[in-house]
């Protein structure tokens, strides 16, 4: 049977996103153009059984993983999340202490109809161990515990966190004991890494390095084994010298006692790569209405679609709102100026209503000259302090005090400018995502309302799940 490689490089992922990305408009996009991403229906379906949530570091997946799972809990389902964060805030936000490679349950969830949420961090080398001993008889598998190269390997060769992110998936799905699994994946450089990086070991594991080290143990016969010697003590001669005497050693060593398990890595990678394609697989792209964070999330949607990956959508995570959008950055900073240069600053007794209250009309009056002219001298005069009484009633009579109406105007002001700056931020976030829906309009999008402040318990989960189930993410 010829063996199904999966195939990164088969499918180079097309060049047309990244001038549209960056910066070149494609054509007409914004929400309007593209489905909604509706997140509840893929949480009731039975059938979904995997739902991933993969994009560029920093896009908040974890969090969004983490609001899916909780959602998904309390709606009745069996649920169980595997992240990659660290973070000791994610396990306190579910009440527990801290999470570990295996599966632990979170209490509080409010599901009437069963649903249960278990939660866990992934533990690669752990994991790596547990592959180990699960394939290999108990003496080899201390010798392969204790082996230098593969403590080594086990701990951070590259690809080896997206490698075991794929096993523990694969087990969980084995399980079964769960009708939902939320993957959060590994924070990368690269969003592609979490497709590539498996195939990437499994060709080390499986390439032609390894096999000629393993040749020695796969001859027979002494006739056999006399020719192949002078040819390896020739290349090991050299390879120590390159490498090491010791390394080498190590490595030897290691390949002859993994030699039957090599390959069970490529045939679980691939049968891993299978299970993300099937039908009950959603892949939920995450990221920031920022230029790098989409642009990532571009070439991800095409990757999913020129592997045949189910792509339920994109969740655009942390974009900024303002409930006064009404007012433009150029009017808010064009007001800002004024109050800043005074030409709404002069008002009089008859154009402050009420105190505390900034006059809008920047037309000087003679009551307010008057009122200024009048009050200076007191103000700039040096005073005892029962002569301070008779200045307060004035300026309770003439409605506010110069110092206080100056005081208001640079608040204003800096408010006024710090929404102009928001607006800005608002209109570029906007030109962002519509370049992205205007280069893939087939693909559903849902908005995620920045939040003031970091989650750190079961009610923030629960609010951005609100957020990212209502329409449009709610923001």
């Amino acid at each position: 049977m010829t063996e199904r490689t999966p195939g990164p490089e088969r499918t180079p992922v097309p060049e047309r996103n990244r001038e549209a990305v960056e910066g070149t408009a494609v054509g007409a996009g914004g929400l309007d153009a593209v489905p909604a991403l509706e997140i509840d229906p893929i949480l009731d379906d039975r059938g979904t059984r995997i739902i991933v949530c993969c994009g560029s570091g920093g896009v908040g997946k974890t969090t969004t993983a983490a609001a899916l799972g909780v959602r998904a809990a309390e709606r009745g389902r069996r649920v169980v999340v595997l992240t990659i964060d660290p973070a000791r805030r994610l396990a306190q936000s579910m009440g527990i202490d801290a999470l570990d490679n295996t599966p632990r349950k979170v209490d509080g969830i409010k599901g009437s109809d069963g649903g249960e949420l278990h939660a866990m961090m992934l533990d690669m080398k752990r994991t790596f161990d547990e592959i180990v001993e699960a394939h290999a008889d108990p003496a080899r598998a201390r010798a392969i515990l204790e082996n230098p190269f593969y403590q080594s390997l086990s701990a951070g060769f590259a690809g080896t966190q997206e490698y075991m992110a794929m096993e523990k998936l694969g087990q969980l799905r084995a399980r079964d004991e769960w009708d939902l699994i939320i993957v959060d994946t590994p924070p990368s450089r690269s969003a592609l890494d979490f497709l590539d990086a498996p195939k990437r070991l499994g060709s080390f594991l499986d390439g032609k390095f390894i096999k000629l080290l393993m040749a020695p143990a796969k001859v027979g016969g002494r006739a056999g084994m006399k020719f192949l010697n002078v040819g390896m003590s020739m290349m090991s001669g050299t390879l120590g010298k390159l490498l090491g005497g010791q390394f080498l050693g190590d490595v030897q060593t290691f390949v002859a006692a993994m030699d039957t398990m090599f390959g069970g890595f490529r045939t679980r990678a691939d049968a891993t790569y299978r299970l993300l394609q099937a039908p009950g697989t959603a892949f939920l792209v995450v990221a920031a209405p920022e230029r790098d964070a989409l642009r990532e999330a571009a070439y991800f949607v095409e990757r999913l679609a020129a592997e045949g990956m189910p792509l339920a959508g994109l969740v655009l995570n942390r974009v900024h709102g303002s409930g006064a959008a009404g007012l433009s950055a150029e009017r808010a900073r064009a007001a800002a100026e004024n109050l800043e240069e005074g030409r709404m600053g002069d008002r009089g007794p008859g154009k402050t209503g009420l105190r505390g209250v900034p006059a809008t009309s920047s037309e000087p009056s003679h009551h307010a000259t008057a009122a200024d002219s009048s009050a200076r001298p007191s103000a700039a005069r040096p005073s005892a302090a029962p002569e301070a009484a008779p200045t307060a009633d004035v300026t309770e009579e003439h409605g506010t005090d110069p110092d206080t109406d100056q005081d208001l105007a640079r608040l204003t002001a800096g408010l006024l400018r710090l929404h102009a700056e928001r607006m800005r931020v608002l209109a570029r976030e906007q030109r962002t995502r519509d370049r992205f829906t205007a280069l893939h309009p087939e693909v559903a999008v849902t908005e995620v309302a920045a939040l003031p402040g970091d989650v750190h318990d079961l009610a923030g989960l629960r609010a951005i799940g609100e957020r990212l189930s209502s329409p449009r993410g709610g923001s």
